[in-house]
């Protein structure tokens, strides 16, 4: 900073540097303070006056750039600024355009880009517009018969284009004799009747086309008839053969009748489905509870409609026969009703009909009346008797055969409610506690508890309502424990677990924040039991078949490809302690490791990560099928042990029962099941257990197969399939399995290369010959030629000076933009004194005329 400083002072004061007062002010002396003081090295504006030098710079400026500011609009020379004025070339029109062009755009261009009160004068062909403004309107273009758009050719010329306006000369030809100019008042006239001629001859022109049109139509109709006749099919032929078409017309004809495709529908949102879903269960559990009250065949009996009084009934059906008997009870009709629902129906019939049923009754009386008149036929009563008796008669066999019909009819209608109440409701709500998903779910079949977890699901949807998804999260939970209490019972109901699995899915998707908190506090809960009992016994026993199905469903809800995972990252320790911390001292402790080894393999099947519990547990499980021995050749790790009660506990001596032994898979249904079985059963269990622990190894092999340490971690298995399984005499099957196990160890070769130390250099001999070393000299480029260290001198002496120059030029931005501020102050100051002078003065002006006003008031 100091030098650059120095340097511009310098350079501006010709050369000479300023020496410093004797006596400086110690507050205007800056010290550039070094923190390593190196010998040999010269500082340089160790001790700079930032003040002073300051002070000169401003001077400088103030005699320079602040005269040079002021006297900017100010000139002692007179120069002709006359464009072409002595230029021979350009022709005196041109010389004029060319001024006239450049005194125009002196005149538009703004003085100051951010004065906005600048007035610019705006003109058409050299005339002021606010001096054409005067002129008044001289064209009536509001006439109906005028034609729009039409404007004269005159009229056009005048306002758009020759210059003048109305008053604009008319240009003479050669040889005529000039015109004396026109007023205006004669201009304007006459152009009112050439636009009035014009107007005429436009009418009469839009007339004699009407005539020549009506004309032409008359002439038309008078000759159609003639041109009536259409030539035949034949005659059409002969005189136009079309061509036929080539390929190229065929293919485009096809193209034209390909069918298009059409747009499809709009995919329904989330929301949309639940709504509709929600709607069909309801309207299906609407139609089950009307098919429980027997009101399916009220639904289906069309209500009587509206009948006008002008109606003729002829446009009914008869859906049944609705006809009845006619008969007589003590010498009255008789009109039984067999439907109840017509019975109701002719109770609550309108007044009108009853009125008229009462009519007919009283002209029925009067012609019974009439007939026991002594002029009535009195041989005819016996027939009439013997008619109604046989009328009653057929109504009666009519009555017991329609009597079966009903009874059915009842049957089948009891038998439509029993099979709704038997049917499952189609909407459920969600439930509150774990004992009502209980209840809701206790006696059903599987099917019928995945479809109410399905229904409860989609009637309380988080799209219908706000507090569905609360809801639907406590479901998670409550399903969760269910399917623990399926896993505890005496036969585990695993069906509907595995069914169960897909529902629990389906929420976890949902809300999977929840459903990982619901999960993890399960975890939890397993742990801190084998921690409690570890604590209190030193031992913890194996976990139950819910905590095993528990571990299933975690590895199918969440990723177990993850590096970390807040929930399948506790489970793989929760499954770690497992094969590490519970003794294994029953063949259900071997069934339940083995399954927890299986989950273990589906976890890691992805990431392939190496699980060392799992190759121990698998090692321990073909210990303990081994008979003891003093020297084994490997290592066991707890919990199991070489020797003691359960160092047998898969060993079978009998060989009928290996001869007897089924080759098939381990179910999961006996970690319950074991204790009740007999002794064959239970040494078939035992090679049962031998074959999965073999197959999980060969499944290890597999997996890690690309791990470069996979020889020494397989030893201890590879010791025991080598010495001592061989010895138990296991069926063909097993021994089979163990050649192939070790075919597989013996065809992966090591993958590592072994440590080797590495070669050191030869030492060299002492040579005596000297070395020679340029000495660098301080702030030299070295390196490159005389060339290249001046081309680079000169590229640093040039950005040194640029970045003086720059400095330079933004102190002088400043200081001219200090001198503008005060000039612009100074104006203001002044301006506000003359306004608060001329507001005294009013003020005083004011007080005299009111002070006047009062003395003539007192007057």
């Amino acid at each position: 900073m100091g030098k650059a400083r120095g340097k511009a002072l310098g350079s501006q004061a010709g050369g000479r540097k300023a020496k410093p007062p004797s006596n400086p002010n110690p507050f205007e002396v800056k010290i550039n303070r070094q923190k390593f003081q190196i010998l040999g090295r010269k500082t340089r504006h160790d001790v700079g006056l930032p003040g002073i030098s300051r002070a000169k710079a401003i001077k400088k400026r103030t005699q320079t750039l602040l005269k040079e500011y002021k006297e900017r609009d100010k000139s002692n020379v007179f120069t002709d600024k006359r464009f072409g004025e002595y230029n021979t070339k350009i022709t005196p029109e041109e010389k004029m355009m060319k001024r006239f062009a450049l005194e125009r755009q002196r005149n538009n261009e703004k003085k100051s880009i951010y004065n906005l009160n600048e007035d610019e004068e705006l003109t058409h062909y050299g005339q002021s517009l606010a001096d054409i403004e005067k002129f008044n309107d001289i064209v009536d273009s509001d006439s109906d018969t005028e034609e729009r758009g039409m404007l004269s050719a005159e009229l056009t010329a005048s306002h758009f284009g020759g210059g003048g306006g109305l008053l604009r000369k008319k240009t003479s030809e050669p040889g005529e004799e000039e015109e004396k100019p026109k007023s205006r008042k004669e201009l304007i006239e006459e152009l009112i009747a050439k636009s009035k001629q014009e107007k005429r001859e436009r009418q009469t022109q839009r007339e004699n086309a009407l005539e020549l049109t009506e004309k032409l139509d008359s002439d038309w109709k008078e000759i159609q008839f003639l041109l009536s006749r259409k030539t035949s099919k034949l005659e059409k032929k002969d005189k136009e053969e079309k061509p036929k078409p080539d390929a190229y017309d065929i293919v485009v004809r096809e193209l034209g009748f390909e069918m298009k495709a059409q747009p499809s529908d709009r995919m329904k949102t989330e929301e949309e489905l639940a709504k509709e879903e929600q709607a069909r269960l309801k309207k299906l559990e609407a139609d089950r509870l009307r098919r429980m009250l027997g009101k399916e065949e009220d639904e289906n009996i069309k209500k009587p409609k509206h009948m006008s009084a002008d109606d003729l009934n002829d446009g009914f059906v008869l859906d049944k026969d609705d006809r009845r008997l006619l008969s007589y009870k003590d010498g009255k009709i008789n009109q039984e009703i067999d439907d109840p629902n017509e019975e109701e129906q002719a109770q609550e019939g309108s007044e009108e009909d009853w009125k008229e049923r009462e009519g007919d009754k009283e002209s029925d009386t009067e012609d019974s009346e009439e007939s026991d008149a002594p002029d009535s036929h009195s041989d005819l009563e016996s027939h009439v008797d013997s008619e109604e008796e046989d009328i009653i008669h057929e109504n009666q066999q009519k009555k017991q055969l329609q009597a079966p019909e009903k009874k059915s009819s009842d049957a089948n209608q009891k038998a439509m409610i029993e099979a709704a109440r038997s049917e499952l409701p189609y909407t459920f709500a969600a439930p509150d506690s774990y004992e009502e998903l209980k209840a809701l779910l206790s006696g059903k079949s599987t099917e019928q508890q995945l479809v109410v977890i399905e229904r409860i699901q989609k009637c309380n949807h988080p799209s219908l309502a706000v507090g569905n998804k609360a809801k639907l999260e406590k479901l998670f939970g409550f399903l969760l424990e269910y399917i623990g209490d399926l896993a505890a019972k005496a036969p585990p109901d695993l069906k509907t677990i595995d069914k169960l699995v897909v529902q629990l899915y389906s929420l976890c998707q949902m809300f999977p924040e929840f459903a990982s908190s619901s999960v993890k506090f399960v975890l939890r809960d397993v742990v801190h039991e084998m921690e409690e009992m570890i604590e209190i016994k030193g031992r913890a026993a194996f976990p139950g078949l819910d905590v095993l199905i528990y571990l299933k469903i975690t590895g199918i809800l969440f990723p177990t490809s993850d590096f970390w995972h807040p929930v399948v990252t506790p489970a793989l320790v929760c499954m770690s302690q497992i094969l590490t911390k519970c003794p294994v001292t029953s063949l259900q402790d071997v069934v339940k490791g083995l399954f927890v080894c299986c989950l273990f393999l589906e976890y890691v099947s992805l990431s392939q990560r190496f699980v060392p519990e799992l190759i121990n547990f698998l090692a321990g499980v073909l210990h303990i099928a081994t008979p003891n021995k003093g020297t084994s050749g490997y290592t066991l790790v707890h919990p199991f042990k070489p020797l003691g009660r359960n160092s047998e506990l898969l060993f079978v001596s009998d060989k009928e029962d290996m001869d007897t032994w089924p080759k098939k898979g381990l179910p999961l249904s006996k970690v319950n099941g074991l204790k009740d079985s007999s002794k064959t059963e239970t040494n078939h269990i035992r090679l049962s257990c031998v074959s999965v622990c073999l197959n999980l190894i060969k499944r290890c092999l597999a997996m890690y197969s690309t791990l470069p340490s996979l020889p020494e971690i397989m030893k201890p298995i590879k010791v025991l399939l080598t010495e001592h399984i061989p010895e138990c005499g296991h069926p063909r099957e097993l021994q089979e399995l163990c050649q192939s196990i070790l075919q597989e160890m013996e065809n992966q070769g090591k993958n590592y290369q072994p440590l080797v130390c590495e070669k050191s250099k030869p030492v060299p001999l002492k040579l005596f010959t000297p070395k020679l070393v340029k000495v660098l000299e301080f702030g030299r480029k070295q390196g490159s030629s005389k060339e290249e260290q001046e081309r680079k001198r000169l590229i640093h002496k040039h950005k040194r000076e640029f970045k003086g120059a720059v400095r330079e030029i933004r102190k002088d931005n400043q200081f001219l933009a200090r001198m503008q501020l005060t000039e612009i102050m100074e104006r203001d100051s002044e301006r506000k004194r003359k306004v608060k002078q001329l507001f005294s003065s009013l003020a005083t002006q004011e007080g005299e005329w009111k002070a006047l006003k009062r003395k003539k008031f007192k007057k």
